[in-house]
């Protein structure tokens, strides 16, 4: 009869899910042995670059990754970038070895003690299987779980002695669906309001952008419909629409009166694919303009439950549009001029400031390329830089917490040898960024992933600088960073690393990554003058 882990990668077979990225452990061994050679297995040396390589894969191909890490100890190391899989709505499956059964009851070392509660709440669903023959059975419902709408990671725990144990029966494959479309009632409703509404603006989020090119193309066409305004959702983790035409407004600020007076003057706020809202700091103001409704569309109904303002329909974002736009009544499309002005133009002054760095990247940049960013002191100047007119072109965290963008750019470079697309992937970080998942830089070498990592170095944690100064709270320690050798750490991995301090030299070593076609760090120290935190 076939053993456990014949049933179970048969499954995984079935439904196309062969990659595993890793780091081993003995408590997984029993599953890793004698890795089929049908399977990719991708490793990591750390846990939390474990998954954050599996998110940004995932996203690049849509579809799960299995993720494998060592008991509760290597899932303790994951849970920073697992908290960043589940709010970027990312299906995959974590799994972790636990000990064998026999001894669960002594709690022997190295037992995953209440397995299926150190994952939550960021996960949809944990499960440890109740006897080796679920284990397959498990899988399937892992996958099931994880797809559907809102689709986030799902986790396993996985006594290391059940592979060997004999099933006598398969498993067999079964679909769901995975979108939801719009209550028909409510549907009306919005659209009647959308269509009574005197100066409506829009507001959309990832949503539209994980969806795909589908949905990409009716939010243009529904913005183009109501001739309205399109902002960016508060740290948006996926570009939604492009920010080249001339209905596009930026992004949203993060914080309660500063956003609200951004929409000033619309009496109707229709976001679409996104929370209401991320806020973060607190500035406090009123949540809506004077006289203003909101209406949020969102596929996760935890969302649409705490919005602090405005009605909710539970949709995916796509079929919304789909089934909003007949009923939207097109308004009169005036010319306008573009809402947003054109790109700084930078100084060369030394040390460069981050919008030069940003302008000599961007002027080298191919067409065809795909961008991350964890450089949070400097987004402003980024945005002013990179303006991204096609789906699936940027990605960055929809957490906030360090640590996610360098493994992700691995996945998501990874992603596109398999789909053989091979456009490069240029992470921008920041030096404090850097260090959270540094060794992420090992597997992008390993895998020949061709990623271009470009480090913003200012010896400081200029973003918490910037904190320390809205808040009022001075000689707070610890903020400064000198003494990083970034060059000799990317080095030690086996990456290309470069020092570059002029704009003409980084343009260089920025074409010459390009053409290496592998791993390539490139270090450009910056000034040390602080940003704008709310207002960008």
């Amino acid at each position: 009869m076939p053993t456990v882990k014949e049933v179970t990668f048969n499954l995984l077979r079935k439904l196309g899910i062969t990659t595993v990225v890793g780091n081993p452990g003995s408590t997984e061994e029993t599953f890793l042995k004698n890795f089929p050679e049908d399977f990719d297995y991708v490793m990591a040396l750390q846990e939390a670059s474990v998954v954050g390589i599996a998110d940004g894969l995932s996203q690049g191909l849509r579809k799960p990754v299995i993720v494998n890490v060592h008991t509760g100890a290597g899932l303790g190391n994951a849970m920073g970038n697992l908290l960043t899989a589940y709010l970027n709505k990312t299906p995959l499956i974590i799994t972790a070895g636990q000990q064998t059964r026999e001894m669960l009851l002594m709690e022997p070392f190295l037992t995953n003690i209440d397995s299926t509660q150190l994952p939550k709440p960021w996960v949809k669903w944990a499960y440890q299987p109740a006897r080796a023959e679920d284990v397959p059975g498990a899988f399937l419902r892992a996958y099931a779980m994880a797809i559907q709408e809102p689709a986030g990671p799902v986790f396993l725990s996985l006594p290391l002695d059940d592979w060997d144990k004999e099933m006598s029966f398969e498993v067999p494959v079964r679909s769901v669906s995975t979108r939801k479309g719009p209550e028909p009632d409510c549907l009306k409703t919005f659209a009647d309001k959308i269509n009574a509404a005197r100066n409506p603006v829009l507001v959309y989020g990832g949503d539209i952008a994980r969806i795909g090119q589908t949905a990409w193309s009716s939010g243009i066409a529904f913005a183009e419909k109501i001739n309205a305004p399109v902002w960016e959702a508060p740290f948006c983790e996926r570009t939604p629409f492009p920010e080249t035409h001339a209905l596009y407004a930026g992004e949203l600020p993060a914080a309660i009166g500063p956003l609200s007076d951004k929409l000033a003057n619309h009496d109707l706020i229709v976001v679409i694919g996104a929370p209401v809202f991320r806020y973060y700091p607190y500035v406090p103001g009123s949540y809506l303009p004077n006289g203003a409704q909101l209406i949020q569309v969102t596929d996760d109904p935890d969302e649409a439950a705490k919005a602090i303002v405005g009605d909710s329909l539970v949709s995916d974002a796509g079929l919304f549009l789909d089934a909003a736009l007949p009923l939207i009544k097109s308004r009169a499309n005036q010319a306008k001029a573009p809402l947003r002005l054109a790109p700084k133009t930078p100084s060369h002054e030394l040390p460069l400031a981050p919008l030069a760095v940003f302008a000599a990247l961007k002027a080298n940049s191919p067409k065809e390329l795909i961008v991350t960013n964890e450089s949070p002191s400097n987004t402003a100047d980024f945005q002013d830089q990179f303006r991204f007119d096609q789906p699936d072109s940027f990605y960055t965290f929809a957490s906030g917490g360090l640590g996610w963008n360098m493994p992700a750019s691995v996945g998501l470079a990874l992603a596109e040898k398999k789909n053989g697309r091979n456009r490069p992937v240029l992470c921008v970080m920041g030096d404090g960024s850097y260090q959270y998942s540094l060794q992420s830089v090992y597997t992008a070498v390993q895998q020949k992933a061709h990623v271009i990592y470009v480090v913003l170095q200012n010896e400081e944690y200029g973003i918490l600088k910037e904190f320390a100064v809205l808040e009022e709270t001075p000689n707070v320690p610890g903020l400064d960073l000198p003494g990083l050798d970034i060059v000799s750490l990317a080095k030690g991995y086996g990456a290309n690393a470069i020092h570059v301090e002029t704009t003409d030299d980084l343009g260089k070593a920025y074409c010459n990554a390009l053409e290496f076609k592998g791993t390539s760090v490139i270090v450009v120290p910056i000034t040390k003058k602080l940003g704008n935190l709310i207002q960008k």
